[in-house]
């Protein structure tokens, strides 16, 4: 660990305490958490982004938009916008933010919306709607989520256990116990069992939870608009790579099965792209003598692209966007899918109000 992040344990001490003080009075009752007569999956995770929960959510969407009039709710991270808001099918990231609008760009006939107050959200959304997914909402306490489920980046897990600002946890690792499924996410492909027995004691689950493991599945590129891209990468193109995401490792590594010569241009998380950092992109693109050349960035940072401000200078680009999907390891995901929809079919009529 560098050295400046030790010089930040007193901190992450005084914060571990006010969050562990909150835990205890939302456990016992102190603090109100509110359930609802309709089920509420949420989808969150310990640590600060990175850890899939987009596409878990979108794995829920497809299970689940057949059989049930659902919605998506979502603080709306990065928004100028305030309060209760359902997304357009013009959505951009400054009105919903950045994962909304992907949402809402994929699924146009589900509701997609965007509240701080997630009680609020829920009271709103449930007048029209038989299940609500919480995207990110772990640690929102004021809901009492019916089934949780809560992702672990793999290349996180043998990192120390430090909270924030030290460490990247929001919360100490023995939050987990409130999940009902554990999910080891962006695993490596054919993963040995060995490795699986060393995570699940890692772990260690109560006899109530159910664990589970992910890996990324990356899909064909497609251009901004969605549709399938006239692309593809090999051992001789050079790859312009923009991203704004909490973790782009995972994405350089696949990019480098095909080829060795990429240009990152790594922005922070939810980075608010200006027309500034497209002019650096476009004058290293055309100043690159590489016979093939591509633009890739991410389905999240594609909804930062489509700001109306950038549109002519993200216009003149061959910009393409890699899409990515979440797959259980092995047969693994049917029991997911059931023990999801089981809860579903229990819950949208047994679920009482409190």
């Amino acid at each position: 660990m560098k050295t400046a992040r030790w010089l930040l344990l007193p901190f992450s001490l005084l914060y571990g305490l006010v969050v562990t003080i909150r835990n205890w009075l939302y456990d016992g009752g102190l603090l109100k958490s509110r359930s609802f007569n309709i089920p509420v999956i949420c989808v969150g995770n310990l640590d600060i982004g990175g850890a899939g929960k987009s596409p878990m959510t979108e794995y829920l969407i497809r299970l689940l938009k057949v059989d049930n009039k659902l919605a998506t709710l979502s603080r709306g991270y990065g928004r100028a916008t305030k309060g209760y808001l359902t997304a357009t099918a013009t959505a951009t990231a400054t009105e919903t933010g950045d994962e909304p609008a992907q949402f809402k760009h994929k699924f146009p006939d589900v509701t997609i919306a965007v509240c701080e107050d997630r009680v609020a959200g829920i009271k709103r959304l449930r007048e029209e709607h038989n299940l609500v997914i919480l995207d990110d909402g772990f640690q929102h306490r004021a809901v009492k989520p019916g089934f949780s489920i809560l992702l672990f980046d793999y290349a996180r897990l043998n990192e120390p256990k430090l909270l924030l600002p030290a460490g990247n946890l929001r919360e100490p690792f023995s939050g987990r116990w409130r999940a009902d499924v554990l999910i080891v996410s962006k695993c490596p492909e054919n993963m040995a069992e060995d490795e699986h027995t060393q995570l699940f004691e890692k772990l260690e689950p109560l006899p109530f939870q159910s664990i589970f493991f992910t890996s990324i599945s990356y899909q064909p590129l497609h251009n901004l608009d969605g549709k399938r891209a006239n692309a593809r990468i090999d051992q001789d193109t050079t790859v312009f790579l923009l991203t704004g995401i909490a973790n782009a490792g995972p994405l350089v590594r696949h990019i480098k099965t095909f080829t060795q010569s990429i240009v990152h241009h790594n922005y922070p998380d939810h980075h608010p792209f200006s027309l500034k950092n497209i002019a650096k992109l476009a004058d290293e693109f055309a100043a690159c003598g590489a016979q093939k050349k591509i633009i890739v960035t991410t389905e999240k940072d594609a909804q930062r692209l489509l700001e109306h401000e950038l549109q002519p200078a993200v216009e003149a680009l061959p910009i393409t966007v890699i899409p990515v999907m979440t797959a259980f390891a092995g047969n693994s995901g049917r029991q997911f899918d059931e023990l999801v929809k089981a809860y579903v079919r229990e819950h949208r009529t047994n679920h009482v109000i409190h």
